[in-house]
């Protein structure tokens, strides 16, 4: 029906199938007359996180190439989410599609020929249908696409759409459908599944099928001993508590805070860095859901008092707004409530906190927002782009962005809050987007005894035997090996055994096929190692010496160095047979403040000791980050002196001779000076150099008529020599 052309935007096979479906179904379908009829429409269970937006976002646009179809509403749940669709559908195509904030710009687009693809939510679609009972759109051929087809839109909202319109076809998408099994027993016995809403299921792609796929990251899931933590805290499985009053306790409270500021910088990998838009980042960050707004006000404030003693500077923000049922325990699909913006319903005491709160967040990150209703939405948009963008730590949340909010800097949930089916599987689900190498996992902390539950949930929206794909094996299977299949996976104690067994230190690994193969071994090392780190039991049994990584970490960069020579060096995938980890060694690179720590202790040993000048080369050898300073640290060292001032004297130091290499630069290459100088002032400022676009071009000399292709060589060599300078100095400036 569509060539190959046409699935284009880099859809997997899954989407690609998906979207034939639907298609396929619109095209032999022919009764237009009743909904949830299995001709007239179907659903497509696509996990979350597999690309559910893309899917939709092809589909429609490739529906309305279809002789006959005038228009596609592709119709969200949550005001959020058509923001957030919209900004998705953008990114795939600009203009392709049409969003609007009120219905009356979606009648208005209901009724422009030109408009063919409209992105709305239920309820101003609802609306629109209340207001025009006769209006001519329902005459024409329309294809309803609902997102997160859950229960949220099974109720009277969805009847009356559907009766409202004539001639048309609807189809949804879910990461989490609901079955007879896990279907609430309440409301309309006739719309109380996804198959009684929108038809067969036409296509599947589970969370078992997107982790074998590499698409989406397991889970690692910590349960942890509320109950007697006064002892000490400790990650085991929980006792069930029978009440909300002890889990409001305020010792608990106390307990549970200092227990995710004590595991914090280990579950977030806080010393793990990556680049993320242009921009170091130090590790992950974290939502924290709390089973409702008393308490999520109470834990704010004791985090506030926590940070406050410690004197720990984390970026801490909390959001909620009214919800008639903030955790109802019959309901047996777990949905969780609908998100909404009603702050005017919220009770005096807790709109006030609310409000303080939202104070706090604008003083850190000089904004304007308030519980208002415009400007509570606004608080709402920029808070999900600075969650996005790592600039917030810890996210408290009752319900909100626990379903439709996706970002990748994500990497553990804390769960104070009974979850359950869909909205435990939503939920633990904003962790595990793909984002680097380091990320390997979604980090979920459980204060409540959820096993169960999360057994039952990854059970039914997978197998049962999804468990072993879903969740991380046990840190003895990481450490010592297991059986897998018939085939045996080889621990950590096993590889380390073989690496020091097979390149012992100081013997030089020669020869390309042994460089290969030590660099698959150390990488696989790597790997083990930063999925140990999680976990607790790993303190202490490294078995290496950090002396000896050090080493190897040496030599592996070497090779690296060596494999990439006259190639693009962010390149890491060199062939077929090599990649090199370097997003796990940046991980644990140590920073200058570790190295001129080290000098001081050499200048406290009246510069005698040589050990320390052993161990500094040994460590700045080690560091992808500190090999491109090498020279000037060890320019440094030559001139301290017992009476040298570290600290004062480095940054004096490095001043000095960063004037004179940009001084010497554009002395050399004829550069403009000003410009230059801001140049490379903007880059230290953004993180990166950029060596696309027009500024570089400015700081250029003038272009000779006579140059010929002498100009773009010019300026390729200005461009190595200018990152050459911006590696030596940057994160010291």
């Amino acid at each position: 029906m569509f060539t190959s052309e046409d699935m284009l935007l880099v859809m997997r096979p899954y989407q690609i199938a998906a979207t034939e479906r639907i298609l396929s179904r619109i095209v032999i379908s022919s009764n237009y007359k009743k909904t949830g009829t299995t001709d007239a429409g179907g659903y497509i269970w696509h996990t979350t996180g597999s690309g559910k937006t893309l899917t939709s976002f092809k589909t429609a646009q490739l529906a309305t190439r279809l002789e006959g179809i005038e228009k596609v509403l592709f119709v969200v749940d949550r005001k959020d989410l058509d923001y957030q669709t919209m900004k998705e559908y953008d990114r795939f195509e600009k203009g392709a599609a049409n969003g609007n904030t009120s219905t009356r710009i979606l009648q208005r687009q209901l009724e422009d020929p030109n408009a063919r693809i409209i992105i709305t939510t239920i309820q101003k679609l609802d609306m629109f249908v209340t207001k025009n009972k006769a209006h001519d759109v329902y005459q024409r051929h329309i294809v309803l696409i609902f997102d997160e087809c859950h229960r949220s839109q099974f109720g009277d909202m969805h009847k009356k759409i559907v009766k409202a319109f004539r001639k048309y076809h609807i189809f949804g998408f879910t990461g989490t459908p609901i079955f007879a099994k896990n279907a609430a027993s309440t409301g309309n016995p006739l719309l109380r599944t996804t198959e009684q809403a929108f038809g067969d299921k036409l296509h599947t792609y589970t969370v078992v099928d997107a982790i074998n796929d590499g698409n989406v990251l397991p889970f690692r899931i910590d349960y942890v001993n509320t109950v007697k933590m006064a002892n000490g805290v400790k990650d085991t499985q929980v006792h069930a508590i029978d009440t909300e009053k002890a889990m409001n306790a305020p010792e608990r409270i106390r307990a549970v805070i200092t227990y995710i500021l004590e595991h914090f910088d280990q579950k977030t990998k806080r010393n793990a860095f990556y680049s993320l838009q242009g921009k170091r980042m130090a590790g992950f960050n974290s939502i924290f859901a709390v089973a409702s707004i008393p308490m999520a006000m109470k834990y704010y404030a004791e985090f506030t008092h926590q940070l406050e003693t410690t004197g720990r500077n984390l970026a801490v923000a909390t959001i909620f707004s009214f919800s008639a049922n903030e955790e109802d325990p019959s309901d047996s699909d777990g949905m969780l409530p609908d998100e909404n913006f009603d702050t005017n319903s919220l009770d005096k005491g807790s709109r006030d906190f609310l409000e303080a709160a939202i104070t706090d967040y604008n003083k850190r990150f000089s904004v304007n927002f308030d519980t208002s209703a415009d400007k509570f939405q606004n608080y709402y948009k920029d808070l999900s782009q600075r969650v996005k963008n790592r600039e917030v730590d810890l996210l408290i949340v009752v319900n909100m962005f626990l379903t439709g909010f996706d970002a990748t800097t994500l990497n553990t949930l804390w769960v104070d809050k009974n979850l359950r089916q869909h909205g435990l599987m939503q939920a633990f689900s904003r962790t595990n987007r793909i984002l680097n190498s380091v990320k390997t996992f979604g980090n979920i902390i459980c204060f409540r005894d959820l096993k169960q539950a999360t057994d039952e949930a990854i059970a039914l929206f997978g197998d049962k035997e999804a468990g072993g794909i879903v969740l991380l094996k046990s840190y003895a299977d990481y450490y010592g090996g297991y059986d897998e299949n018939g085939d045996h996976k080889p621990g950590y104690a096993e590889l380390i055994a073989k690496l020091t067994a097979q390149y012992p230190l100081g013997e030089p690994v020669v020869g390309e096929e042994v460089q290969k193969n030590f660099i698959k071994l150390y990488g696989a090392i790597l790997r083990l190692k930063n999925i140990l780190t999680a976990f607790d039991e790993f303190a202490g049994n490294e078995i290496l010496p950090d002396k000896d990584f050090q080493d190897y970490q040496s030599l592996y960069i070497d090779l690296y160095q060596s494999f990439t020579k006259d190639k693009d060096a962010d390149k890491e995938n060199i062939n077929d047979d090599i990649v090199f980890e370097l997003e796990l060694i940046k991980q644990v690179e140590v920073n200058i403040d570790y190295i001129l720590m080290l000098v001081e202790k050499y200048r406290q040993s009246n510069c005698e000791d040589k050990e320390i000048l052993a161990t500094i080369d040994k460590t700045v050898g080690a560091s992808i980050a500190l090999r491109s300073k090498k020279e000037l640290i060890e320019h440094f060292i030559q001139r301290v002196n017992t009476s040298t001032q570290i600290d004062a004297g480095w940054r004096e130091f490095v001043y000095e001779q960063k004037e004179n290499d940009i001084a010497s630069l554009i002395e050399s290459e004829g550069l403009k000076a000003d410009e230059t100088r801001k140049f490379v002032d903007n880059a230290f400022r953004d993180g990166t150099l950029k060596t696309t676009g027009t500024d570089i071009d400015k700081i250029l000399p003038p272009v000779s008529r006579f140059s010929g292709g002498k100009r773009a060589a010019q300026k390729q060599g200005v461009i190595e020599k200018l990152l050459t300078f911006f590696e030596k100095y940057f994160g010291l400036v």
